[in-house]
């Protein structure tokens, strides 16, 4: 159970919430733990889950789930106190800061340090209401806890305009990444805040002990976010910031892996994949296969080519010769039928044609010119020799 009133609230309605309508049970302890003890319990195993602030140190065994809502940093003073300055404000004041190491009292610390006050500058106190002069607490937005207190007026680090422009709070977020700059706009306390209020804020976290089942968490972000307008209705700003993803970056410990894999759930399976490289592979394949086939055809077309056109010089060449020509026509058809043939072997020999079907029919063709020419006898060993 967190420490804090407001806190306790919210993690009363979670639990609430989440019994009534839906699979995942909370169950909250008995006592109230601060964030320290929250995070030493996750360490030892013997919590599963804590709401803590994003300003605690990084802890072996403790994993962040969720960012829930922003804590805003409220520094209230009472009416008639000069807060002309940082140093005006504080000098002599009786301050309410939290609980010893919580995020309050540290960021106090460091005010203080920058405005060089030392601890007889100023006075702790424990009672806010009867006691301080000064209240200094990151807090979630709450406009009826902070109108119970009408005599307050909260300071502001200067104007919205300042953000980005080099001010005390850029300074304060460079220097401290887990801050981030926080407007309070106006009249969001009624007459406390009269005027827009620059501050800082620094997200609480849903953190889990690292060895929690990575289902249990993925099913526990699915149910938070879907419960989100119910809970952001009863405590403005919770959960608000977010949609079905979110943005850890900022997280002061490492991300859960049911976390990691909520925010990878769109992202293609591994065989999704693989699958993709595989069809792109076939593709790529079959694109070679069908250009080599191609290109086996196209080289087969132009040997075909080729041998037509011995087919067709092999007929003109026998058609020449004719009952009324010459024997030196005769001769002449011979030899370039003969002619023919060499060059057919020759390009044969240089795979210009194939030795297939067509290549026989050519041979069978010029051997019957050849014959028909009466290419025998004499003309043979003529030829021959």
């Amino acid at each position: 159970m967190p420490s804090l009133p407001i806190d306790q609230d919210i993690a009363n309605d979670m639990v609430e919430m989440l019994d009534d309508t839906s699979g995942v049970h909370l169950e909250m302890v008995s006592q109230p733990h601060s964030e320290a003890e929250a995070l030493d319990a996750l360490a030892s195993g013997t919590a599963d889950i804590a709401l803590v602030s994003n300003a605690m140190p990084y802890r072996d065994g403790v994993a962040t789930v969720i960012p829930m809502y922003p804590t805003v940093l409220h520094v209230a003073y009472r009416v008639g106190r000069d807060a002309s300055s940082g140093l005006s404000l504080l000098q002599d004041a009786r301050i309410f800061a939290g609980a010893k190491d919580s995020p309050s009292r540290r960021i106090f610390e460091r005010i203080a340090t920058r405005l060089d006050l030392s601890e007889n500058d100023f006075e702790y106190v424990t009672d806010v209401e009867s006691q301080a002069d000064i209240v200094i607490l990151f807090t979630p937005i709450s406009p009826e806890r902070v109108r119970e207190f009408p005599d307050l007026r909260l300071f502001s680090f200067g104007t919205p305009s300042d953000i980005g422009s080099g001010s005390v709070v850029d300074a304060a977020t460079l220097l401290s990444p887990y801050l981030r700059p926080f407007v309070i706009p106006a009249g969001t306390y009624g007459t406390i805040t009269p005027e827009p209020t620059l501050t800082l804020a620094v997200d609480k976290y849903l953190v889990a002990r690292q060895g929690l089942a990575p289902s249990v968490v993925y099913d526990l972000i699915e149910e938070l976010l879907r419960l989100r307008p119910a809970l952001a209705a009863k405590h403005p700003g919770m959960l608000g910031h977010l949609n079905g993803d979110f943005d850890v970056s900022r997280s002061a410990f490492v991300l859960h892996t049911g976390t990691q894999n909520y925010l990878r759930r769109k992202e293609p399976s591994m065989y999704e994949r693989y699958s993709g490289i595989a069809e792109v592979s076939i593709t790529v394949l079959i694109a070679l296969i069908s250009a080599t086939v191609a290109g086996f055809r196209i080289l087969q077309r132009r040997r075909k080519n080729r041998i037509d056109r011995f087919y067709a010089k092999t007929i003109a060449l026998r058609d020449l010769v004719t009952p009324g020509s010459t024997e030196d026509e005769r001769r002449k058809a011979i030899a370039d039928i003969r002619e023919l043939q060499n060059e057919a072997y020759a390009q044969l020999v240089d795979e210009k044609l194939s030795a297939d079907e067509s290549f026989r029919i050519f041979i069978q063709l010029s051997d019957d010119a050849l014959q028909q020419l009466g290419a025998h006898g004499i003309d043979r060993r003529t030829s021959d020799a």
